[in-house]
């Protein structure tokens, strides 16, 4: 193997593992941005239910 095909090598696994690393990184902040995501869903469906049950107390109350 020349000294020129192994330059190209080393310098094609190299730009892969900077490309791995990258991947990784933009992986954890897509999770980390999917748990805060969930997490505001969960709020604003907490908050809606709270809204819900109040419209059934007033609906309720007019029933009776």
């Amino acid at each position: 193997m020349s000294i020129e095909l192994f330059n190209q090598l080393e310098q094609k696994v190299s730009q892969a593992v900077e490309a791995l690393e990258l991947l990784k990184m933009e992986a954890e902040e897509l999770r980390e941005e999917n748990s805060r995501l969930k997490q505001e869903h969960d709020e604003w469906q907490r908050r809606l239910n709270g809204l819900l049950s109040k419209f059934q107390e007033l609906d309720g109350g007019s029933q009776s």
